[in-house]
């Protein structure tokens, strides 16, 4: 008998104990405390028996049945998944993102180092979410490929895509991926002007003899108005450091550079005032907020803020559009959630460190309000490379001093 016949027939005459015991609920309570033992008993066999088989058997199963796989295949295999003229995009069975190949890098305006590990919802329209979630769940669980329409949630044409989506077994691994491939909505044809990336040389035809493809101008807007931003950034951090400024001074530039231009609300908090709890430095808002509402906000505990609380103790970032729970950056003095209050379509929430080993200094929070685009993942990581900007001009000596000074 093999090992996993022996461990079937040990846990069938487990399940039959079990249904025994079930029978002891018939019976007077004054005589079901005689099976407590015998509960408790197969419990512990449980612990100490059935699991570490189990455990060896997926540990066994996980093995390729010809020894460890060829390291070879494998790069042939990660060439393939790159070189795809198709956006093609590995989930796990929360839609998070676990690889992405050039083309979809392309499609979805960001870097793969970045979408890895964040949820693939946060790029498209709202009306798509639960449905992609939904779906990407169904196939993990064995239920069959099937495929959807998707919007993309950036400004600009209708953004209408065909999502494939198979079930896919990593080598070495217990449970099942999802591999999603986009496809331009044949349906929507007409009156989408999406077009998927392919590949090209610069200054020359493709091979089909066809002229190459031509930029997207509001692509390339958008890209040089982010480059605009991180160089601004840049510059107005350098001066404050050149200066001496202490951290409320360089958070304070900081924000007033992104406010309006990049976000409609931008909270800066800090992982310690010197006493160990983190303290909110700057809060700014839409011009209707100025008085209590922003004030309500600049005195708000960090700590309440899950998101922010997250962000300094881990290290974890957030990119929320139509935040799901309402309660994600707390509550007012009244009792009112503050994503609900000021109609928040969707925010950012990033750790400022250096690196990402390096220790988190603050927290940089980003709120856009109702009447304007969410953010995109290519913002995203814009914000993501100011953070890091914030993060050194926080770290530099004349500005630790300077804090210092000022408590």
């Amino acid at each position: 008998m093999s090992r996993a016949q022996d461990f079937g027939a040990e846990l069938t005459d487990f399940r039959r104990r079990v249904d025994e015991l079930r029978t002891a609920r018939a019976l007077p309570s004054q005589e079901r405390l005689s099976l407590l033992d015998a509960a408790l008993f197969e419990l512990q066999h449980v612990v100490d028996v059935l699991w570490p088989r189990y455990e060896e058997l997926a540990a066994a199963s996980r093995v390729p049945p010809g020894g460890r796989s060829d390291p070879h295949e494998q790069q042939l295999l990660r060439a393939l998944f790159q070189r795809l003229p198709i956006p093609v995009v590995l989930l796990d069975r929360e839609s998070v993102v676990r690889r992405m190949n050039f083309a979809a890098t392309q499609l979805f305006n960001t870097r793969a180092g970045y979408a890895t590990g964040r949820p693939l919802t946060s790029s498209l329209r709202r009306d798509g979410q639960a449905a992609l979630r939904s779906q990407v769940a169904a196939v993990a669980r064995g239920e069959g490929g099937r495929s959807l329409t998707v919007h993309l949630s950036q400004p600009g044409p209708d953004g209408a895509l065909r999502v494939t989506l198979a079930a896919l077994r990593p080598p070495g691994e217990p449970h099942p991926a999802v591999l999603a491939a986009f496809q331009p909505d044949r349906g929507t044809a007409a009156t989408s002007s999406v077009t998927l990336p392919v590949p090209r040389t610069a200054g020359k035809d493709t091979v089909d003899g066809t002229a190459a493809a031509q930029p997207d101008l509001a692509e390339v807007t958008r890209h040089a108005e982010l480059l605009d931003l991180v160089d601004d950034m840049a510059t107005a951090l350098l001066g404050a450091t050149l200066e001496g400024s202490g951290p409320e001074e360089v958070l304070g530039r900081a924000a007033e550079l992104l406010h309006g231009r990049f976000a409609d609300w931008v909270i800066a908090d800090v992982a310690t005032d010197g006493t160990g709890a983190p303290r909110r430095m700057v809060a700014l808002g839409p011009p209707e907020a100025a008085g209590e509402r922003t004030a309500s906000l600049a005195g708000q505990d960090p700590a309440g803020c899950p998101l922010v609380a997250d962000a300094l103790d881990d290290g974890v970032a957030a990119l929320r559009v139509s935040p799901p729970d309402a309660n994600a950056f707390g509550r007012d003095a009244t009792g009112a959630p503050v994503l609900v209050r000021e109609e928040v379509v969707s925010l950012l929430c990033i750790p400022l460190r250096v690196s990402p080993t390096a220790p988190v200094l603050g927290a940089l929070t980003l709120f856009r309000t109702a009447g304007r685009s969410p953010f995109e993942m290519a913002e995203a990581g814009a914000a993501d490379r100011v953070s890091r900007h914030i993060a050194l001009a926080l770290s530099r000596p004349r500005v630790r001093e300077a804090g210092a000074a000022e408590g």
